[in-house]
């Protein structure tokens, strides 16, 4: 192979990796997920904008009012969690790039002052960073449960504001019994990657 990342690296981040449906009691701490963000916060994003906010779900109040808004197959698993994060894509980041983007500080005005396009490249941009931050709990040793199966509004008005729209729900902690599904289907290189 081609790859200069250790093989077990590789199990770890990718090969492995699975998304757990169900989790020990053992704590996810604030260090644990200050080195997720630690790591995963230099993934790039258009004009840096990194417009990811992470809303960390930990009282059982909390929890009780996010469980509602989950489809019916995906409570158990939010309810279990010992952490949960709602990603978000923040539509007003373009308040943040005079610092992000310092060598171009009109960026803000030049290319974002429109709301729609501040939505639109706000969205790409957490969906990528949320993939990263997926990847970064993996390599924390812990499991991720993504998942998009929830009132998408519902979220958004119990946790958020109108300048944030909810991308997913990630369950994070150690694996629990019975925890993965049968792994799915890829497709093929040849079936995805065209050389022209």
């Amino acid at each position: 192979m081609s790859l200069v990342l250790d093989p077990a690296a590789q199990d770890l981040l990718f090969r492995e990796a699975r998304t757990a449906n169900t989790f020990t009691d053992e704590p996810v701490t604030d260090e644990q997920v200050q080195a997720i963000y630690d790591l995963v916060k230099y993934g790039p994003t258009a004009f840096n904008q990194s417009p990811l906010r992470i809303t960390l779900v930990r009282s059982p109040e909390a929890r009780e009012r996010l469980v509602k808004h989950m489809a019916e197959g995906n409570q158990p698993k939010t309810a279990g969690a010992p952490l949960v994060a709602i990603l978000s894509a923040d539509n007003e980041f373009h308040e943040e790039l005079p610092q992000l983007f310092p060598h171009f500080p009109q960026a803000k005005d030049a290319f974002f002052s429109e709301r729609p396009v501040r939505e639109g490249a706000a969205t790409l941009n957490a969906a990528l960073q949320a993939a990263y931050f997926i990847v970064g709990v993996r390599a924390a040793g812990l499991a991720a449960g993504p998942m998009t199966g929830l009132d998408f509004e519902g979220v958004r008005k119990e946790f958020l504001d109108d300048d944030h729209t909810p991308l997913m729900v990630v369950n994070i902690g150690r694996p629990g019994p019975d925890a993965w599904f049968p792994r799915s289907p890829r497709l093929e290189y040849d079936q995805v990657v065209t050389t022209v």
